[in-house]
């Protein structure tokens, strides 16, 4: 700890992200990545832009993808909000609506930056309880509140919350602003963004980084009334006008053109899954419905730390979350046909 730092920095606690470790031959299944590469158009885009034009700033507002998105989403443009990947999405709609002097609501198992960032922006959380069989239960968000977000699917658990009880959740908080944070939506579920016109208080988030196999461009957006959107354009133009380069634009609107290979990539991964979770549960664990890209299982009488550690000892790498109610669990990304055989593998041998 510095001198030099300022009060917020001495107490925040920031995100720890997924481990990247440098190993040859690893079966790398902790981070959530599509095993399946991005279209090849993707490649043939951002090839297209390697040229002159790089000495020129990218168009701040991101028209020709927002228009894109908006297109496959049968919604308008001005709805669109751009940034780079859906974490700073996430973190301009922190900083632009939850300031309400109220807790922000979110449940006690889910994405591990929301609590951080109440912390940067200095606003309070109060979690709230997934049911015994880890799922988000719409009556228990019907208290006062500063904003409410979930991921749906959710994550870590990979459970999924059909539109009828997200509705009860919007249909119950009118006042407040509600954030879907939709980065697995496309691996089985049904997307909240066909909600956005009949709602004016609901925020959709998505990513390119999961379905789509841009987790290296750093592309996400923000889906919802055009009101809402002003507000993180706001925020956007206080902080950086260019979040998106060249790059990342053309390849982003790429891949969402390419719906072949889009639907093939998700039908890969869903059918994976399906295979993953017969596997698992052939060896005593119990897993989570999952309309994820990746499954949450427990074994039955071994502990989650140890499988993670002989697993890492055999050069496979899944999350293990030391942490309240799932310090048992392992979430395992859908990898590769070979990968996944390796995992199973790898847990007959230690389980």
């Amino acid at each position: 700890m510095s001198k030099f730092w300022s009060p917020a920095v001495k107490n925040l606690v920031p995100y720890v992200p997924g481990e990247q470790p440098k190993m040859a031959n690893l079966v790398k299944l902790n981070t959530n990545e599509n095993p399946y590469g991005p279209s090849p158009k993707v490649i043939e885009a951002i090839q297209a832009e390697l040229n002159d034009s790089l000495r020129l700033y990218p168009d701040p507002e991101g028209e020709s993808l927002r228009q894109t998105i908006a297109g496959y989403h049968n919604i308008k443009p001005e709805q669109v909000f751009l940034g780079n990947g859906s974490d700073e999405v996430l973190a301009h709609i922190f900083y632009a609506l939850f300031q309400h002097g109220q807790p922000i609501l979110f449940p006690d198992v889910t994405y591990s930056f929301y609590p951080v960032y109440c912390g940067l922006y200095n606003i309070e959380g109060k979690t709230v309880p997934l049911t015994d069989s880890f799922e988000i239960n719409p009556e228990d968000y019907r208290q006062p509140n500063g904003g409410i977000i979930f991921p749906n699917p959710n994550a870590p658990t990979g459970c999924y919350l059909g539109l009828e009880h997200v509705e009860t959740i919007l249909q119950t908080n009118p006042e407040r602003v509600v954030v879907v944070d939709e980065a697995y939506i496309d691996f089985g579920g049904e997307t909240a963004i066909t909600l956005v016109d009949k709602y004016p208080n609901l925020l959709v988030c998505q990513t390119l980084s999961k379905a789509r196999s841009l987790a290296g461009l750093r592309v996400g957006f923000a889906i919802g009334n055009p009101d809402l959107i002003e507000a993180l354009n706001r925020v956007k133009n206080s902080f950086n006008s260019y979040p998106l380069d060249r790059l990342a634009l053309a390849g982003a609107k790429a891949a969402y053109e390419d719906h072949d290979w889009f639907r093939k990539s998700c039908e890969g991964v869903i059918s994976e899954r399906e295979r993953m979770t017969r596997s698992l549960e052939g060896l005593n664990f119990e897993v989570l419905p999952s309309k994820a890209n990746f499954v949450f299982a427990r074994h039955k009488e071994k502990s989650g730390e140890s499988l993670s550690r002989g697993l890492r000892e055999q050069g496979i790498i899944v999350r293990h979350f030391n942490k309240p109610r799932i310090s048992e669990f392992l979430r395992i990304t859908i990898g590769t046909p070979e990968q996944n055989d390796a995992l199973i593998s790898g847990l007959q041998s230690c389980a």
